[in-house]
C-alpha cells in the first residue's frame, strides 16, 4: 500500500480496547510524527471457532449460519468498524491517518510486525494491559513479542490512570 505521507510514519495497533485508546491519546500528546496507519488485525470466524473447539474440545455449530446476508464474515465486519473507530480516535488526536486492516492467520503480534515491515513504518505504537504476577508468567504479551521481533522502535503505553 502506498501513501503520500512524507517523513516518519507510525503504525498504531488498534483493537478498540481502552488501552489502545489510551495509547493514541498519549501518543498524540508526545509524538512529533503525525502520519499514522491504524492497523486492526482480525481473524475469520471459522478460524475462531476452530481454535475454540481445539482449546476447549467443544463442538461448534455451522459457522456459515452466522454470516450476514451479504455473506461477509461477521468478524471482518466488526474489524472494519473497530478500524474506523481507531482512525477517528487518531484524527481527533492530531494524526493524519490511513486505515490498514489485516487478516491474522497466526498470532496477532506476527500480523503487526509483518504489516510494519510491509509498510516500512518508523515505529510501532501499542497499548498493553501490563499484566503482572502469575498472569504475566503464564501469558506472553503481544507487546513483548512485537518488541522481540519488530526490528524497529516500539512505543508501548501501559494502562493509564482511569483506563479500564
Amino acid at each position: 500500500m502506498s501513501s503520500d505521507y512524507t517523513g516518519d510514519t507510525v503504525l498504531i495497533a488498534y483493537d478498540g480496547s481502552e488501552q489502545a485508546k489510551g495509547a493514541i491519546r498519549y501518543a498524540g500528546r508526545f509524538l512529533s510524527t503525525k502520519n499514522a496507519y491504524i492497523l486492526t488485525a482480525w481473524e475469520p470466524i471459522h478460524r475462531q471457532a476452530a481454535r475454540a473447539a481445539g482449546v476447549g474440545g467443544i463442538a461448534t455449530a455451522d459457522v456459515s449460519a452466522v454470516d450476514d446476508a451479504e455473506g461477509e464474515d461477521p468478524a471482518y465486519t466488526e474489524a472494519v468498524a473497530i478500524c474506523r473507530e481507531g482512525v477517528a480516535q487518531a484524527r481527533d488526536h492530531g494524526f493524519n491517518t490511513e486505515p490498514y486492516l489485516v487478516e491474522s492467520s497466526t498470532a496477532v503480534w506476527t500480523a503487526i510486525v509483518d504489516a510494519a515491515t510491509e509498510l516500512d513504518v518508523s515505529m510501532i505504537l501499542v497499548g498493553t494491559r501490563a499484566l503482572s504476577g502469575w498472569r504475566s508468567l503464564m501469558q506472553t504479551s503481544t507487546a513483548d513479542s512485537i518488541v522481540k521481533h519488530a526490528g524497529r522502535p516500539v512505543f508501548i503505553v501501559p494502562p493509564m490512570e482511569g483506563d479500564d
